[in-house]
């Protein structure tokens, strides 16, 4: 045990005094060191180049520039301009591989390039226009630009946006607006094995047609299950006819389930938006587990789920960094059931036909900080800071019991030490309850930190700190905590650590490179996470211990609508016997978002 506490703690040491392994730039928006790569300063000198070293540099090497120091001087250029009237808006598309917002006539050299830009279908400017908030003859303003630029960068087949404002030379009281936009190459396909005998290839489209529509279509494939060969399928519109409604149409028939998916929401995505709300209905002929708690995992079940709501935001004062918003929501969700387990103690509260009725009330604060080089690999990044607080009240009509639910949520995020580090924290409380007793509780307390940038030799980097803490009370038996993954130690995919009480540390250092190789991106990354788990009848720090210890590295091309590709290798020291010490991934990982503070439509707190 002495031996394990000593690596987790050096673990922990070598992550920490690497991200101040270096001084902190005095301006914390500057992004990258001055020095540059010696290799990188002979190249480009003429002196040194032959053809080839030449067609290298030029063409598969991109020295990636100060981003941050453009976004300063274009807030400062903007600021002058706001309250003038717009004569004129319009739209300007870029190609994919080529042009930048700073040299929008800048074109690619490289032959798969160039034919991806002449096969690539470029969005219709009226998906564009429609997501457009301002209109001419509208007052110039800054907020609603920047914030309008945030809600396309949103768009799953936008890269990035720019609204570029030019005051009229001989009317000094108008404006005229180009919009700039770069779109991602939307087609793409991935493989996911789940063993040597299971897996699924699925091909996606996230832009079909340039009309902002998404369509994916998976095989899904099982030696030993029956379907064989199975088929999953999903169809999306965004912001149908400029309301901001979503849209999504799934259908799947594999070996995991069969059923039908419709699911349409409009959320409250502007911190103005005064109405939200939202409809889903599903009906699952079969499934092996059941989706309103995916931890629960059956051998068949046959229901269906209603479930819709609404909410309206009252605007409580004009502050111009962020209005104050007071929400009330309400919803309605039922279950009815046609072939589920045989009832118990432990399941017939999820397996029973159920009405439930829940409300919420809500004080909302948030605005948006544009940085870089966070969570992305240079694109423009939206990092929400504000709170979210809500009370949530609903009653549970089962035919097993009938039981009330309530929890308070508390949730802020802020910049620290000027800018731009972050920091999000939130506590929640909640359970089930009737006259006789309490049961499902849950107490949750997370906390995240993120450095601003520093200097790491020539490269820069940021240092990811998480602190999450769930304890369960009076839960039902088959209701379990794990460490699996990404609910605790990342790469771990034992099943015996379980219990009621998980604490999970987990401490990441990021370095980006300055360079990229055919505009594909690269971050080297060192982790440590210590997770503890055991009975929420005794002090968590009582509990069985485990870690893991690792590194990689990371490829993004985010001109391309492919995740993130991991290569990663941990050692997991004191592991279970249903595990292995050293872990290898080679593997495409989904993108983390940042907790926005958006209201939300009332839910039960998650126990997982």
């Amino acid at each position: 045990m002495k031996v394990f506490s000593f690596i987790l703690v050096v673990g922990f040491l070598v992550l920490w005094v690497s991200s101040f392994a270096e001084s902190w730039p005095k301006d914390t928006l500057v992004l990258a060191s001055d020095t540059t790569n010696i290799v990188t300063d002979t190249l480009k000198n003429e002196g040194h180049m032959n053809g080839f070293t030449r067609f290298v540099y030029d063409r598969i090497v991109n020295e990636k520039k100060d981003a941050a120091k453009r976004l300063e001087a274009k807030n400062s250029d903007l600021t002058g301009l706001s309250g003038k009237r717009i004569r004129s808006i319009k739209i300007k598309q870029l190609d994919i591989f080529g042009p930048t917002f700073d040299d929008t006539s800048r074109v690619t050299n490289v032959g798969v390039e160039k034919f991806a830009n002449k096969v690539h279908t470029r969005t219709s400017e009226r998906i564009i226009q429609k997501n457009i908030l301002l209109e001419v003859g509208d007052k110039l303003d800054v907020d609603k630009l920047y914030d309008n630029e945030r809600i396309i960068r949103l768009l799953p087949f936008i890269k990035d946006v720019r609204f570029m404002v030019d005051q009229d030379q001989l009317d000094s009281s108008m404006v005229d607006l180009t919009v700039l936009t770069k779109d991602v190459f939307a087609f793409g396909m991935r493989a996911r094995f789940r063993s040597i005998d299971s897996g699924q290839l699925e091909m996606y489209n996230q832009n079909i047609w340039g009309a902002g529509h998404q369509i994916s279509a998976a095989a899904v494939s099982s030696v030993n299950e029956e379907p064989t060969i199975g088929f999953e399928g999903f169809y999306s519109i965004n912001n149908i006819r400029g309301h901001f409604v979503n849209l999504t149409l799934g259908y799947a028939d594999t070996y995991r389930r069969e059923g039908l998916l419709f699911d349409a929401e409009k959320q409250f995505l502007r911190s103005n938006t005064k109405w939200g709300g939202g409809m889903t209905f599903y009906r699952l002929f079969r499934s092996d587990r059941f989706y309103e708690n995916t931890a629960i995992h059956v051998d068949s079940l046959d229901y269906k789920s209603f479930d819709t709501w609404s909410g309206y935001s009252f605007k409580l004062n004009d502050d111009p960094s962020g209005a104050l918003r007071l929400i009330v929501a309400a919803r309605y969700r039922n279950l009815q059931f046609y072939d589920r387990p045989e009832p118990g103690d432990d399941n017939k509260q999820y397996f029973g036909n159920s009405n439930f009725y829940l409300g919420s009330i809500s004080l909302s604060r948030r605005f948006y900080i544009r940085d870089h080089h966070i969570l992305g690999y240079g694109i423009t990044e939206d990092i929400p800071k504000g709170f979210l607080h809500e009370f949530v009240l609903g009653f549970d009509q089962n035919e097993n019991n009938d039981r009330w639910y309530s929890h308070l949520y508390f949730s802020t995020g802020n910049l620290i030490m000027y800018k731009p580090s972050y920091m999000f924290m939130s506590a929640g409380i909640g359970s089930f309850f009737n006259a006789k007793r309490v049961e499902q509780g849950q107490l949750e307390l997370n906390w995240n930190y993120i450095s601003r940038q520093f200097r790491m030799g020539a490269q820069t980097a940021r240092q990811f700190l998480k602190l999450r803490y769930v304890y369960g009370f009076q839960r039902f038996d088959q209701e379990t905590l794990s460490l699996r993954n990404r609910y605790g130690i990342r790469g771990f995919y034992s099943d015996v650590p379980e219990g009621k009480q998980r604490l999970v540390l987990s401490a990441e250092t990021v370095i980006f490179q300055r360079k990229s190789i055919l505009n594909f991106n690269f971050a080297f990354f060192g982790f440590t996470d210590l997770g503890i788990i055991g009975s929420s009848h005794k002090l968590v720090f009582n509990g069985d211990y485990y870690a893991g210890i690792g590194g990689g590295i990371r490829l993004r091309n985010e001109n391309l609508i492919f995740r993130t590709i991991q290569l990663r290798l941990a050692f997991y020291p004191g592991h279970p016997s249903d595990s292995h010490s050293i872990g290898f991934s080679l593997r495409e990982i989904g993108g983390t978002d940042f907790y926005s503070f958006q209201p939300r439509k009332p839910e039960p707190l998650q126990f997982k």
